[in-house]
């Protein structure tokens, strides 16, 4: 790129940037200055709000891969995956051959053309598969043959580094390692993952219960048992700390479903009970300290959210998604408002602010300005 590129592209992502602070910035009382349809976040003119994107499915969309503000991927029920390379004006089918009986509830993308997608489910019902031709064609890399094993999320430190986690076997969360891109798969030692609690399981709700930031470090989120806890691991996986969170738990219902975390020191936490007509409160924590503690948002979402990420190239802003809306914060997790109504499930930025959404009904969002 020469240096002029370099100066316009600097000098974009920097307007993108003025323009998102001076939004977010803006009054509580915007978002609620005019009645919304549920897809836009406030009064005409207004930015940044959702904008729905046409993907002629009729899924439920809980992973989300956000390569760019043009390139995003999808993966939901009935084995769909959907590609888009022209910012969702159009969408490709390119779904595995063979896989409508699966559920796949997560996807991570390096690019336009390379993806692994993961199928959740007891036995062999969880799979991997990988593609590197922007999904006309895919290699099933993982099937699971342990019965006690349920394979819930994936993650990605870099295009060759990554892991897959597993509700408790044998008392302990199960860790997958790949060290080629997702072409093979490991089962990790579980001599440094500490002891499950009963009852205790991570929720495939948004793809977001297993997260990494930087090259080593990854967190595990979890629900279900007597408290919602959150394992953090500074080394891929073989050795783990874990810190009980502020969100409730004790039902296997309720926990944190989501965390998010903008470097390997600050992090997002939210959750709740994921039953519409349960209340969830207190559904939303904050650390400082790379998950080892965790202090309850002062105002948190009003209702249960499933995904949550940090906006990009800010310190403090993030947004936070569930089937009854989407919230803001501006200060780092502690408040939050809601700034639209709309269902989605899962959340996922990018760079050059191309920050999407998916949920139910094949419902796809991206943010505008």
């Amino acid at each position: 790129m020469t240096s002029m590129g370099k100066t316009r592209r600097t000098v974009s992502v920097g307007l993108c940037a003025a323009a998102v602070a001076a939004a977010l910035a803006a009054p509580a009382h915007a978002a609620q200055a005019e009645p919304t349809s549920g897809d836009k976040a406030g009064t005409a003119g207004r930015s940044p709000s959702w904008s729905l994107k046409q993907t002629g499915a009729d899924v439920r969309f809980r992973g989300l891969a956000a390569v760019s503000r043009s390139t995003a991927w999808v993966a939901g029920s009935k084995g769909t995956v959907l590609r888009t390379g022209d910012g969702g004006r159009s969408w490709r089918n390119v779904s595995p051959p063979g896989a409508g009986e699966l559920e796949f509830r997560d996807i991570e993308a390096f690019d336009s053309r390379r993806a692994v997608v993961l199928a959740i489910g007891e036995g062999e019902a969880s799979r991997v598969f990988r593609t590197e031709d922007g999904g006309a064609s895919w290699t099933e890399s993982f099937r699971n043959t342990d019965p006690k094993a349920f394979y819930d999320c994936i993650t990605f430190f870099d295009s060759r580094n990554g892991l897959a986690m597993s509700d408790p076997v044998d008392g302990k969360y199960r860790i997958l390692s790949t060290g080629d891109g997702g072409k093979s798969w490991k089962v990790l030692p579980s001599a440094g993952m500490p002891a499950a609690l009963p009852g205790e399981a991570a929720f495939a709700a948004s793809g977001q219960c297993l997260v990494s930031s930087g090259r080593k470090d990854v967190w595990l989120a979890t629900g279900g048992g007597a408290t919602a806890r959150v394992l953090h691991s500074a080394d891929r996986g073989l050795n783990w700390t874990v810190a009980e969170s502020t969100v409730p738990a004790g039902d296997p219902a309720r926990g944190v479903f989501a965390v998010a975390f903008r470097d390997r020191t600050h992090g997002i936490a939210v959750g709740g009970d994921y039953r519409p007509d349960q209340a969830s409160p207190q559904a939303a924590a904050v650390s400082g300290d790379g998950g080892h503690s965790w202090q309850q948002a002062k105002t948190p979402p009003p209702a249960y959210r499933s995904g949550v990420t940090w906006l990009p190239h800010s310190k403090r802003a993030a947004l936070a998604v569930g089937p009854t809306g989407t919230d803001l914060t501006v200060d780092g997790g502690h408040s939050w408002r809601t700034v639209d109504t709309g269902s989605y499930d899962t959340v996922d930025c990018t760079a050059d602010f191309g920050c999407w959404a998916s949920g139910e009904k094949g419902r796809v969002a991206r943010l505008e300005f």
